[in-house]
């Protein structure tokens, strides 16, 4: 691993998985999601992590034509690195997860390294009552379906993102296989150094989240990788910020936010992003680490620059 000089802080601000059922402060809207990556970059994160929802009722949304309204304003607004899913939610094709970093062609986007079962239909258990007709099918539906992404469909990503448009990605990797198809596909030259590994742990169906099994991916990944990666990490739920303090003690990154945990402590629902990315920065910095900057992030990860994206539309329509 390329031991971090300065610690990048990543910010998932909605993700696919949670529900507006489970928490008023869930970011739905666009506006909504553009005022809580400002609101994150302004506390530390140098990496924003996108997903979009339909802010008629919060369902996952995969259209450029959403994402239109949320990437200019971010754009306009700080300086951060726009990071576009490729997961989107297990229930969209492989053209519908691709199709806004398509659009966009940002510096970054995220790559899921392997099928797997997703569960999350757990959520039903818990929640009593629901704002949206879709919301419990749509949990309940990870029970019995998996998150398919094949060999086929990573290639499509790493050539029509990466080969045509200079992306670089954030390769989540939720077992210690998916470090070995990461192997793979950098063999064979589609896949390019310096990587960026994100270790997710805590989901039902992939690596849980023992601090033993952070300490093994990094160790394989050490001897797949070599000098050749930075490593982040971070756990689901209530696990979030002793994942990201274990990864930044060990030379690593991390990353925050509701899509990943709507908690900032016991029992305590976050209100926003902000909380838990101004927490890891204290941890950060209580254990001496220095935070970094988009800037840095754009010189670590050899990202190709804003400059290089197709994040604006027209003018008149960004302001």
């Amino acid at each position: 691993m390329r031991k971090a000089d300065r610690v990048i802080i990543s910010t998932a601000v909605t993700g696919s998985v949670h529900v507006p059922s489970q928490s008023d402060h869930l970011p739905i809207t666009p506006a909504e999601v553009v005022a809580e990556s400002l609101a994150a970059a302004e506390a530390g994160a140098a990496v924003i992590h996108l997903h979009a929802r339909h802010p008629e009722d919060g369902r996952p949304a995969f259209e450029p034509s959403v994402f239109e309204e949320i990437i200019p304003p971010i754009a306009a607004g700080c300086d951060a690195v726009v990071n576009i899913t490729t997961g989107g939610a297990s229930s969209m094709t492989i053209e519908e997860r691709l199709a806004a970093a398509t659009r966009f062609s940002p510096e970054l986007a995220s790559l899921n390294m392997g099928s797997m079962n997703f569960v999350y239909s757990g959520i039903a258990e818990k929640v009593t009552s629901w704002k949206h007709a879709w919301e419990k099918p749509y949990v309940e539906n990870t029970y019995r379906t998996p998150f398919v992404n094949s060999f086929e469909q990573i290639e499509y990503a790493l050539r029509e993102l990466g080969e045509r448009g200079g992306t670089r990605f954030e390769y989540e990797c939720y077992d210690i296989g998916h470090l070995y198809s990461l192997a793979h596909f950098a063999d064979r030259g589609l896949a390019k150094p310096p990587f960026l590994v994100q270790g997710v742990f805590g989901i039902l169906g992939g690596i849980g989240a023992d601090h033993a099994n952070l300490t093994h991916m990094v160790t394989i990944a050490d001897k797949l990788f070599g000098d050749d990666y930075h490593f982040s990490a971070f756990a689901a739920g209530r696990h979030q910020m002793e994942f990201c303090t274990h990864s930044a003690w060990l030379g690593g990154h991390v990353r925050v936010g509701l899509e990943d945990n709507l908690y900032i402590g016991k029992g305590e629902q976050a209100i926003g992003n902000r909380q838990q990315v101004e927490k890891i920065r204290e941890v950060l910095v209580g254990l001496g680490k220095e935070i970094a900057t988009p800037a840095d992030v754009r010189r670590m990860l050899a990202l190709k620059g804003a400059a290089n994206t197709t994040t604006q539309r027209s003018r008149e329509v960004s302001t």
